[in-house]
Order: C-alpha cells, then structure tokens, then sequence
C-alpha cells in the first residue's frame, strides 16, 4: 500500500492531535486502573489465555468510545483520497465497528500486557511500580517486542500506536499475534538492567 505526501501529511497531522491525546488518556486510566486492584497476570501463557477472551473493558468503555468517534471521520476523509494498490480504504465495511473492535482488541492486550509487567516489577522491587513506568514498558514491547524498551525517559510513542490501531482497524486486521510476541518477551525482560537505567536516568 502507498499512500501520496498530502494523504501522509493529513495522516500525520491526525497523529498529533486529538486522536493520541485521546489514546494517552486511555492508557493512562487503564494502567492506573490494573494497579489498584491486586488481580496480576503472572506468566506470558496466563496472558495469553486472557487476551484471547472479550472481558468487555467496561472500566474504559468511554474512552474507546470517545477515540472511535474522533477517529472515525478522519478515516472516512483519507479513504476516498486514498489510492492502495491492494485494499481501496472505500471498500471498507463500517469503519466505526472496526475500529471499536480493533481498539477494544488492543486495550485488553495492553492491560494483560501492563499487568504481567507490574507482576514482575512487584517481585523485583517488592513494592508497587510505577504507573508510567508500566506504561512506558508495555506500550514498548507491544509495539517492538524484540527491541529492548528504552526507560532512560518515559515519553511514550503515542503516534506510532495510534498509527498501529487506526490502520489495524481499517483493515480489520488481528493484533494478537504481536501481543503474545510481546508478552513472551516481558517474560524474559531484564528487569535489574532496566531498573539501573531508570535509576541513573533520576
């Protein structure tokens, strides 16, 4: 697929503005959200179990709500200036429910994902994690799961996940495939390293 510079450009712009403040805020109340309770995923195979079921995200339900109403008509625009070679976005089927399902797909992924890691932190440290830290590291391994998540500041790419999510959506495509990457991979984190970085980066 291929998009030209203005249709790049409008897709960046999208990027920047609404749509990942939207995401931000969602990720933000859902990791603060898994950290109050004390129900933690302990192994990658546990979590795969759980991403595969439709718990619903009732807790979050109106952020996603909200992000698919902002997403929606911006997609809509870039669909019809759209040229794939493959997939012409105008073809898409209800470009609301995709999204909703791809998002609601990816917010359970993430907080199995943020969940196994907070685990992992509390047994390391013994004592609670840090929320963005948390964040940061899920948002990494999920987007990247076999890069090593750069702690040193806990900026997150916001744009690249909601880039992820809209494009995943339009074309109704699964993540769960990436996500059990990313909980193998959080599995095997090394946590004393990362925890250094952070403690140097303070």
């Amino acid at each position: 697929m291929s998009m030209d510079p203005y249709q790049q450009s409008t897709l960046d712009d999208i990027m920047t503005s609404a749509l990942v403040r939207a995401i931000g805020d969602l990720l933000d109340d859902l990791v603060e959200r898994m950290l109050r309770t004390d129900e933690r995923v302990a192994t990658a195979a546990q979590g795969k179990l759980l991403i595969a079921v439709d718990d619903g995200i009732e807790e979050v339900a109106d952020r996603v709500q909200r992000f698919v109403a902002v997403a929606t008509p911006a997609i809509r625009v870039l669909a019809r200036r759209a040229r794939f070679t493959r997939v012409p976005w105008v073809l898409v089927a209800s470009t609301a429910v995709s999204l909703t399902t791809t998002l609601r797909a990816g917010v359970r992924e993430l907080r199995v994902l943020s969940s196994l890691l907070a685990h992992r932190l509390e047994q390391a440290t013994g004592t609670r994690p840090e929320p963005a830290l948390v964040t940061k590291l899920a948002v990494e391994l999920y987007l990247a799961p076999k890069r090593k998540p750069d702690v040193a500041t806990l900026d997150l790419p916001l744009a690249q996940l909601t880039r992820k999510w809209l494009l995943r959506g339009v074309f109704g495509r699964d993540t769960r495939s990436a996500a059990e990457k990313a909980l193998d991979a959080a599995e095997q984190l090394d946590l004393d390293s990362l925890l250094e970085t952070r403690r140097t980066a303070d």
